[in-house]
């Protein structure tokens, strides 16, 4: 059985102090908060994908103001969470700081994701499992070679907050080991997934290990690194779950892809005709009091995530036991009532169906894949082989991010790093000057 005294540490990746804790006006897991926001991966995620191409005449979400948006989500959860449990008589000298951690890893939990969305994401595996990359197969051991072909944007979260680039200090961006651990979704290496997800590299795997046994955390399986996850995961997992397809509803809303009269039928259902009539009542009397159709939109997807906070909330204390002892394998948004659940659904079907396979969504997909496949291909070329040419692009790479010496999983971890942290519009620019489509100061 987990237990908050170790769930709940103070201590810092890459510093060698005990992490007490003391009275201050800004708590650990805050410092955490700003530490992140006022980072620079973290500005760049404006100019990243989240669904939809980034606005032009209608602003729809980007990955920062996604994370932005799960934060908040995430804070609220965290705080319900922690104020239930000391109801219970659960307490923790830092019960009271779960809000902030959750928030912390909210507004962290896309920062390792590559540009154009998911695609993204796909391109890197793509590239090894079927692209130019097959040839390094004999290259990387089995376990690398699943990093590669499984390539997971939670483990490269993780890799970007945890590693030590080239001149920067131990412990990436020494954040508290409960905040990271809260970030691990999927607390286990490729090579143990069941499902195409993991959530750390070999080359981060260690890092974990020493982080998860710090926490407490329950040890799953016999073989590797294998972990029950930390109990606040499941918050940032149901911040996240709320925010993606209800916002990305509102966004095809906006952009015309979706009716007036759709997105409020997908809205109103999560509330019950019977047992929630006094909120549909609430509901139709603000709808009648503004005029403004967005707005409308806007305060239904409001109060939908207002009764998916509270359904996950209670799902969670529902579950506590279970959650403390490892054993509970679901997420929270699976464990809401049957009428929200059945409204979750069908706005995953409509999703599905006519948001994601919207030709401006198809089109960035195809422009990412094509961006990220040749990047990959250059710069990768460029990291093993030596010639004039790439010698020539290495003078592009950025210091932080070369590799000095000749492990071929850390010199494609290299390329990987960066072309990850890059935004929409930096691939794009660099892969038309390298391809040649376009020169510098030439239109």
């Amino acid at each position: 059985m987990m237990n908050w005294e170790q769930l709940l540490s103070v201590k810092r990746l890459g510093k060698p102090t005990s992490g007490k804790i003391t009275p201050e006006s800004r708590t650990e897991f805050q410092r955490d908060y700003d530490r992140l926001i006022f980072s620079s991966p973290f500005r760049r995620l404006q100019n990243k994908t989240q669904v939809f191409p980034l606005p032009g005449s209608v602003f729809v979400h980007n990955r920062l103001t996604h994370s932005l948006e799960v934060a908040s989500v995430g804070r609220s959860l965290g705080n319900m969470v922690s104020a239930g449990l000391q109801k219970q008589g659960i307490d923790h000298l830092l019960m009271g700081e779960v809000g902030a951690v959750v928030a912390a890893a909210c507004l962290a939990h896309d920062m390792g994701n590559p540009p154009f969305g998911h695609s993204g994401e796909d391109a890197i595996k793509e590239f090894f499992k079927s692209g130019k990359g097959r040839s390094l197969r004999t290259e990387v051991s089995e376990a690398q070679w699943k990093d590669l072909t499984l390539f997971d944007g939670n483990a490269n979260t993780f890799r970007l907050l945890s590693h030590q680039f080239n001149g920067r200090r131990a412990g990436g961006f020494a954040l508290t080991y409960t905040m990271l651990a809260s970030i691990v979704k999927y607390p286990y290496e490729a090579v143990h997934a069941t499902k195409p997800k993991f959530g750390f590299f070999q080359s981060e795997k260690n890092t974990y290990a020493e982080i998860a046994t710090e926490m407490g955390l329950v040890q799953k399986g016999s073989e590797g690194i294998q972990f029950a996850r930390h109990p606040l995961v499941y918050l940032v997992e149901a911040a996240d779950d709320i925010c993606y397809q209800i916002m990305d509803v509102e966004d095809a809303h906006k952009l015309g892809i979706l009716t007036y009269t759709q997105t409020k039928a997908l809205y109103l259902a999560f509330f019950d005709a019977e047992k929630d009539s006094a909120s549909i009542q609430n509901i139709e009397k603000t709808l009648d009091e503004v005029s403004d159709p967005n707005e409308q939109i806007a305060y239904l997807r409001a109060s939908v995530i207002g009764r998916l906070v509270h359904e996950c909330v209670s799902a969670f204390i529902e579950n506590y036991t279970q959650i403390m002892q490892g054993n509970f394998e679901d997420s929270l948004i699976k464990n809401i009532s049957p009428v929200a659940a059945a409204a979750m659904k069908n706005v995953e079907h409509v999703s599905i169906k006519k948001v994601y396979a919207h030709q401006s969504v198809i089109e960035i997909e195809l422009a990412g894949y094509k961006i990220i496949s040749t990047l990959l291909d250059h710069f990768i070329a460029a990291v093993l082989h030596e010639n004039h040419y790439n010698q020539k692009l290495l003078k592009l790479f950025p210091a932080q991010f070369i590799v000095n010496n000749e492990d071929t999983y850390e010199n494609i971890q290299s390329v990987i790093d960066y072309i990850s942290g890059m935004t929409d519009i930096y691939a794009l620019e660099l892969y038309r000057k390298i391809t040649g489509i376009s020169l510098p100061g030439v239109d």
